[in-house]
């Protein structure tokens, strides 16, 4: 297992690397730029402000931790555990990222979007049914379910999936072009905004009585 998970860490490296060259990221005009979110004055660039890189050391360019399982103890049955800016601050600037997801069993990431990258998924362990949903007006669905080794990528800001199938745990390890992807899911913003959308809205566009909203909204 742990040769297999270095393996899947080399590929997920060399996808990060492709992704950088087709980043939407600016090109640096410097070695790097270290994020410092406790400057506040300071200029920022892609809403970080800059270390002094004469402060800068090796951690600031470290993280450890994606061989822990995370815990999927929850109404969704999965956990991402990210490597972003926010646990990198050497990536700043540098557009990409990584996070790994592990599923329970019949555990889903559901419907959620990246606005700011593209995501490339690599399956560790398990099965996974993943998809993504095209623009409108189209709306297709293209989905396919993955085995141990395979992978797929989701289009920047598409909205996308995945579901463990298997008999047992599952686990992925994904890459973005972006530092700082975000996220999007679309039950929680939709039903979970603050302030909350009208109840009346959202009835209108699920075509559905303000009771069923309201249900659905104490959800979330």
């Amino acid at each position: 297992m742990a040769a297999t998970f270095i393996f899947f860490i080399l590929l997920a490296a060399f996808s990060l690397s492709i992704l950088g060259v087709f980043s939407f990221e600016p090109a640096p005009m410097q070695d790097f730029c270290v994020a410092d979110p406790t400057n506040l004055v300071a200029v920022r660039v892609n809403g970080m402000a800059c270390k002094n890189p004469m402060f800068v050391q090796a951690d600031d360019f470290y993280y450890s931790g994606l061989h822990i399982n995370g815990d999927t103890r929850n109404s969704y049955g999965y956990r991402v555990t990210p490597v972003t800016v926010y646990q990198i601050p050497g990536l700043n600037t540098l557009g990409l990222s990584m996070i790994r997801i592990d599923y329970a069993i019949w555990g889903a990431n559901p419907p959620h979007t990246h606005p700011r990258a593209t995501e490339i998924l690599t399956v560790l362990e398990g099965t996974l049914q993943v998809g993504f949903i095209t623009s409108d007006p189209q709306n297709r669905l293209i989905t396919k379910v993955l085995q141990r080794g395979d992978v797929f990528v989701f289009p920047v800001g598409l909205v996308h999936f995945q579901r463990n199938l298997g008999h047992s745990n599952a686990t992925a390890i994904a890459a973005l072009s972006s530092q700082n992807p975000g996220v999007i899911s679309i039950t929680n913003t939709i039903f979970g905004s603050n302030p909350p959308i009208a109840t009346e809205i959202l009835a209108q566009a699920f075509r559905v009585d303000n009771k069923t909203v309201n249900r659905l909204r104490r959800k979330f």
